[in-house]
This record gives structure tokens, C-alpha cells and sequence, in this order.
């Protein structure tokens, strides 16, 4: 089987670097996520990265115990940008050449977002992690994984979770849920199935921009992604509900 996908958007939650701790970062997992992407990277593949900050601070949480929800919102993406440079590290010592690029100007740490530079970077087969969200506050992750996908001209999102697709119930709550194979925009969105915001189905549906969500816990799946292999649920117009 050959390469499926040649320019892909990951998009990483926060607490997928946790592992198994309740907080912060593990660098075990950190450079096992590294190992998978330089893997794919030497196949020729270009993978630009957003990570989320959910295991460092989440803005919703603390607006929600009484901080202005934008003032959250904007330390949350400071903690994206740690997680970033936390991935980048790890991918440098793997001698991956990566660029950090932030929605915030860090001119110390990143490099501003500029979308012709980010594309340049992944033409020549550098990873480029996308921190500080969109810039933007009451804006999530998954929105800017969407965003960024579309300026980038990306062929897939992968969506990498500690669950192995898209269930029509939480799977944690009910042995008998159903996983789908693939879905389309328009059930998602109806059946509220949580995927990703509604704001960033919108936007893949609108730039028709595929999410496959699967498993990352599993050793080899963004390879196998890559690949094309039907390995969690893939979201799309061109597919069925099955």
C-alpha cells in the first residue's frame, strides 16, 4: 500500500502528551510521538502540527471558576506553545528539522506565523508545530487545526485521541457503542458527536478537508494513517454513515 496522504495536518489535544500522569508532560510519551512523526517525515510525507494545552491549562476551566474567559483563553495558548517547543526538542534530537510557529509574536522562542513561510518550511520537509492557537480567545484548537489545514492546502487531518475512532455514545459509558467506520460532515454536526467543534467541521466541510480520528496510543497509527489504512472513523462529504 502506498502513501495516501502527502501534506497532513496532526492535530494534538493537550493531554495526549500527559500520558498517564493528571498533569504536565511526559517525556516518554513526548518522544514516542516524536519517534512516529520522524518515521513518516523520512518516508517524504510533510506533517505541520497543532498541539492543544489542556494538560497545562485549560481557558474554559478557568473562566469558568471566575477568570475573564479571554484572559484564560490567552494563557491557555501560552501553553500551547510550551507544548510545542516541548514536541520540537524532542524532534531535533531525532534530527527532524522543525519549525515553531506561533499566532502570538515570540520572536525569542518562534517564529511569527506566516503562511507562505509555514508551507516553505514543509517543502522542505521540515515539521512546523503551530502554537498559541489562532491568536484569537474564545477560538479552540480544533478550530485553528482546521484553519491551518485549509491555508496549508493540507490533504487530511488527523485528529490522534486515546480513543480509536468516533463512537455514537461515549464508549467509556456504554460497553454497546457503536464505532462508525466513516461519517459525514452533516451527521456530526446533527448527531452532536463531538469530534471537533462545530466551527472547525465547518470549515473542513467548507474547504473539503477529510479528519480521520484514531487511536495515538497505538505504536505505528499516524504511519498506518498515512497510508491510508482504515485504522479509526474518516469524516468526509464523499462518505457514508457506516
Amino acid at each position: 500500500m502506498g502513501i495516501a496522504y502527502r501534506r497532513v495536518l496532526l492535530k494534538l489535544s493537550g493531554e495526549a502528551l500527559m500520558g498517564n500522569l493528571g498533569y504536565g508532560i511526559d517525556p516518554t510519551v513526548v518522544q514516542e510521538i516524536a519517534a512516529e512523526v520522524a518515521e513518516v517525515v523520512a518516508s517524504g510525507v510533510q506533517i505541520a502540527i497543532v498541539v492543544g494545552g489542556g494538560n497545562i491549562f485549560r481557558g474554559v476551566k478557568g473562566a469558568a471558576r471566575g477568570m475573564d474567559r479571554a484572559t484564560a483563553d490567552y494563557i491557555g495558548m501560552i501553553a500551547t506553545v510550551m507544548n510545542a517547543m516541548t514536541l520540537q526538542d524532542a524532534l531535533e534530537r531525532m534530527s527532524v528539522p522543525t519549525r515553531v510557529q506561533t499566532a502570538i509574536a515570540m520572536q525569542e522562542v518562534a517564529e511569527p506565523y506566516i503562511r507562505r513561510r509555514a508551507i516553505r518550511h514543509l517543502e522542505k520537509g521540515r515539521v512546523v508545530i503551530f502554537g498559541a492557537g489562532s491568536g484569537n480567545p474564545f477560538f479552540t484548537t480544533d478550530t485553528t487545526a482546521a484553519l491551518r489545514a485549509a491555508e496549508i492546502s493540507a490533504d487530511v487531518i488527523f485528529k490522534a485521541t486515546k480513543v480509536d475512532g468516533i463512537y455514537d455514545s461515549d464508549p467509556h459509558l456504554n460497553p454497546g457503542a457503536k464505532r462508525y467506520q466513516s461519517l459525514n460532515y452533516g451527521h456530526v454536526l446533527t448527531q452532536d458527536l463531538r469530534v471537533m467543534d462545530s466551527t472547525a467541521i465547518a470549515l473542513c466541510k467548507e474547504n473539503n478537508i477529510p479528519i480521520m480520528v484514531f487511536d495515538l496510543t497505538v505504536r505505528g497509527n499516524i504511519r498506518r494513517a498515512v497510508m491510508g489504512e482504515s485504522i479509526g472513523t474518516i469524516v468526509g462529504d464523499i462518505y457514508e454513515v457506516s
